[in-house]
């Protein structure tokens, strides 16, 4: 056989083991899990870290305000240094759509050492213990009775966060390095936990979403009776992400493709296995576990936060789900390559640890698995390469079929599938970039913040 008739039979060798051997990755059966009510509905605290969101708020927050949940609910929308007039927006949206007491916290800068999206979901995790099993169930029951939605503005400005008493702490702000509000037990850090020796003191639940995504009115419900039920301590949906734009066609489906083949959502959901992972825009931790995985300070630090978070709650031994969501969306949109391009540069040399060595690996295995079906078939036509062609055409139409559920989730065409092997290459020089981009010093940006380098989070 020719050479590329050989690396044809190795992208077929690796596409067959890919089909029965990584974990059934190409499946979109993993749903939330079976559920039943229980019999006393837990208080859940909604924290939505906020980065000059003021476009996409009156698309998202209204469905958070809308929620069909039967216990306490509150919510808390941290302004992570926005000047786009984002707090304002959410407290406009809260008095014209009422629902559940919404608070806007505002942290200021994040401190050496932080993420930004971390920082923010410290002061905001902070702020909902800090409320007190007394008020925080009070304001849940009047949402409970059909109350309108009160807002509390953060006086304190840019780091000047106040407890429920209106006093702040000696550095403006509840938590670590400050006094908490009454009532709130001190865990690792300074951080506020409900497993203290003096009892719970904040919500049973956090839900971790992101100021882009939308839900259903019984998204939280759905969330809240899934962990319950199954015992779980971090259920995480992954949002349907926009799909209007012919960018976003042939992007986004294998931006979840490719995410599921690095963490196969049915090893993710065994229990007892070392994989895990979770979708950051939309996340239900359990209070207990998250005090004890010292979350989030045990991961500030992170830059793919997310998966960073699973691994936390695994290791301090909670349990985990991701799945793919029905009624949970994003409405952020992407409407050019530009877009999608900065979305997935931003974390993508991350993903490889900024190791060049996995990252020329990555290169290769990339060009093997994806790039050599469509190149060995070509040259099986043109030149006469019997062998070549039959083996690239194989490779090519096993790697098309695991692509097909992906794009039924996203109701495209399945002959979009063959498209694939043209997606996975702009994904390739995407990750490229993302390297060229932290050895030059700009990192992971996002929003005006770099991070470049793993090991710190320092902003510019």
């Amino acid at each position: 056989m020719s050479t590329i008739a050989w690396i044809a039979l190795t992208s077929l060798v690796a596409w067959v083991w890919l089909l029965l051997g990584q974990g059934l990755f190409w499946r979109t059966d993993q749903r939330l899990p079976r559920r039943s009510a229980p019999a006393r509905w837990p208080s859940v605290a909604v924290v939505v870290p906020a980065r000059d969101e003021a476009e996409v708020l009156p698309l998202s927050l209204p469905s958070l305000l809308a929620q069909d949940y039967p216990g306490p609910l509150e919510i808390f929308l941290v302004d992570d240094g926005s000047e786009d007039g984002t707090g304002d927006v959410a407290r406009a949206l809260a008095v014209r759509h009422g629902g559940p007491p919404l608070t806007v916290v505002t942290p200021g800068a994040p401190e050496p050492g932080w993420t930004g999206k971390l920082w923010a979901l410290r002061h905001g995790i902070e702020r909902a213990r800090a409320r007190g099993a007394e008020a925080f169930a009070d304001a849940g029951g009047e949402a409970g009775r059909g109350g309108r939605a009160g807002t509390r503005r953060d006086p304190g400005g840019a780091g000047g966060a106040t407890g429920p008493d209106g006093a702040t702490g000696p550095d403006g702000a509840t938590g670590q390095g400050g006094a908490t509000a009454p009532g709130a037990a001190t865990g690792p850090d300074g951080a506020t936990g409900s497993d203290a020796a003096t009892g719970p003191r904040g919500p049973e639940y956090l839900l971790l979403t992101d100021a882009d995504i939308a839900h259903e009115p019984d998204s939280l419900r759905e969330l809240v009776c899934a962990a319950t039920s199954n015992g779980l301590d971090l259920v995480s949906q992954m949002a349907r992400l926009r799909t209007v734009t012919a960018w976003e066609r042939l992007i986004v489906p294998a931006f979840v493709y490719f995410f599921a083949k690095l963490y196969p959502f049915r090893r993710v959901n065994r229990p007892g296995t070392r994989t895990a992972a979770a979708a950051g825009g939309c996340v239900l931790l359990r209070e207990e576990a998250a005090v004890r995985a010292r979350v989030p300070e045990a991961i500030r630090r992170a830059v793919i936060d997310d998966v960073s978070l699973a691994r936390a709650v695994r290791r301090a031994g909670g349990r985990v789900w991701l799945g793919l969501a029905d009624r949970v969306d994003s409405v952020r949109p992407y409407p050019g390559l530009a877009d999608l391009w900065r979305m997935v540069a931003r974390s993508a040399y991350a993903q490889l640890w900024h190791n060049p060595f996995v990252l020329a690996g990555t290169v290769a295995g990339l060009a093997v698995v994806y790039l050599a079906p469509p190149a060995a078939l070509g040259a099986g036509l043109c030149a006469g390469d019997a062998a070549a062609g039959a083996l690239g055409a194989a490779a090519w139409a096993v790697m098309a079929g695991t692509y097909v559920p992906v794009l039924r989730y996203y109701r495209q065409s399945p002959g979009r599938a063959f498209l694939l092997p043209f997606t996975a290459c702009l994904y390739l020089c995407m990750t490229v970039d993302s390297a060229v981009r932290h050895h030059r010093g700009h990192g992971a940006a996002w929003k005006g913040r770099t991070y470049p380098h793993p090991g710190t989070a320092a902003e510019s």
